[in-house]
């Protein structure tokens, strides 16, 4: 039974521990690998994700709904919860998507496209422009809240061109109702919006994917901490209210609420879900500790060395800001590209008036192509693309225990040849279990490892819980 392991001899295409990709420049790891949304200095005024200046979603209504922190650990947790977001976006999607349906199918355009016929009716001739102010008023007009910023910067963007394109085709739409002859752009409005919301929702949810595991992390934190009085006695007091020099109590099995030194006691602590080791790390006086591992069978008293931002835990969380924050050149391109295509659209649209102009003179359909050549410019494919790229590679790196805290590593990461790994936890599974077992003439192995799982019934220590572990996967029965 002395060979009860970590585990190593582990499939590597289905491990979940963090691994070091030292090539890639600056990928890092942290504990489980997942990525979370940093501590409360994130600040959104200055995000920007894929072009689409998700930094002033904060002016969609609804957008911050749910932007709230942990309250019980507040200097420790407090965090940007991006579930708002992306339930925003994935309501305003749904719901734009089924008004939208009727418009399409009211559409002469479409119906002439694919040769059918919708059944008339009184008022049959308001479903495509009732459906579709609604949809613009519903699904549009946070584009155009999130396109004052850009403009206010003078950095025309995404959001910018995305607003441009839907107002003009609002406005020329609605005024064609009272041209007669006229045909709106109804059908193209309700599209493009539909879609520039998909791009926001699967963004939004990739980020909040990515995130969720080092949340968990964070909410490792305990409530509560045993401060120590001069007389011994101790006080239960909250984790928000430690200070730099505190003396605590941690029991056995109690998580460590702030980063600290060990002045008495001895015992292993668990920092596996903080440096991916998961052998238990020795603590005895002189030894420094870690917010958030969980202590072993021993007690501990600790001198509080740093509480809240100052923490190793947020300073994990910080190195994920960066990440959110940081752009692949792929996205850096397309935010330049919008910006261009914002003025080329402009100005193709003015020759567009002028050559039209001279040619036939100022009428209605000079003001037509104008307005086509606005609705066109806008990218589609681009709006969703570059999405889709941040939620397809974010999801996949949180799968495989991946925290990367810069874009442009991960795009440099495809010309690796070479991975080199710096300790050896890191391809265990991060956690103690029976691999293989060496009994005495007359055992079985079922026998000794249920024994074995009974005696270890009552003890907290990762390699008795690794035993037990391993007993009820075997599903053996353990003796009375």
């Amino acid at each position: 039974m002395d060979k009860a392991a970590h585990g190593r001899d582990v499939d590597h295409e289905h491990h979940t521990d963090p691994e070091t990709v030292p090539d890639a420049g600056k990928v890092d790891h942290a504990a489980m690998g997942h990525t979370a949304m940093p501590a409360k200095s994130m600040d959104h005024t200055s995000m920007d994700h894929s072009g689409m200046d998700h930094a002033m979603a904060h002016a969609v209504p609804g957008a911050a709904e749910e932007h709230t922190g942990h309250a019980e650990h507040a200097e420790h947790a407090e965090h940007v919860n991006h579930t708002g977001h992306e339930e925003m976006f994935r309501k305003r999607f749904w719901v734009s998507l089924l008004l939208s349906i009727p418009v399409l199918l009211y559409s002469p355009t479409i119906q002439e496209l694919l040769g059918f016929r919708m059944p008339a009716f009184p008022g049959s001739n308001l479903i495509e422009p009732v459906f579709s102010v609604i949809v613009f008023l519903y699904g549009g007009v946070p584009f155009l809240q999130m396109a004052i910023p850009e403009l206010r910067n003078r950095q025309p963007g995404m959001m910018t061109l995305i607003s441009l394109a839907i107002s003009v085709a609002f406005v020329y739409s609605v005024a064609a109702l009272f041209i007669p002859g006229e045909m709106g752009f109804f059908w193209e409005l309700v599209t493009l919006i539909v879609i520039m919301l998909l791009g926001h929702w699967l963004e939004m949810r990739s980020v909040r994917q990515a995130s969720g595991a080092l949340n968990e992390l964070a909410k490792l934190m305990p409530d509560t901490a045993e401060r120590l009085r001069p007389d011994g006695s101790t006080d239960i007091v909250p984790v928000m209210q430690l200070r730099n020099g505190d003396l605590l109590l941690v029991r056995p099995g109690a998580s460590l609420p702030a980063d600290g030194e060990v002045v008495e006691g001895e015992s292993d602590v668990n920092e596996a879900l903080i440096t991916g080791e998961s052998k238990p790390v020795k603590k005895e006086p002189g030894v420094r500790v870690i917010a958030g591992t969980i202590n072993g069978d021993g007690s501990l008293r600790v001198r509080v060395t740093a509480t809240g931002e100052e923490t190793s835990l947020a300073g994990i969380m910080r190195l994920v800001q960066e990440a959110q924050q940081s752009k692949s050149r792929t996205q850096v391109l397309a935010d330049k590209a919008a910006g261009w295509l914002f003025y080329i659209a402009l100005g193709v649209a003015i020759i567009t008036a002028i050559a039209w102009v001279i040619a036939v003179g100022f009428n209605v359909d000079v003001i037509a192509r104008v307005a086509t050549v606005l609705v066109i410019a806008c990218p589609h494919a681009l709006g969703l693309a570059i999405p889709l790229v941040v939620a397809i590679t974010t999801s996949m790196g949180a799968r495989n225990g991946i925290l990367v805290r810069d874009r442009l590593a991960l795009e440099e990461a495809r010309n690796l040849d070479t991975i080199i790994f710096d300790k050896t936890g890191t391809l265990t599974r991060g956690e103690f279990g029976v691999v293989d077992m060496a009994v005495a003439e007359g055992w079985d192995e079922d026998q000794a490892l249920a024994l074995t799982a009974a005696i270890e019934g009552d003890s907290e220590h990762t390699i008795a819980r690794g035993i037990r572990n391993s007993a009820e996967e075997r599903k053996v029965s353990l003796p009375e």
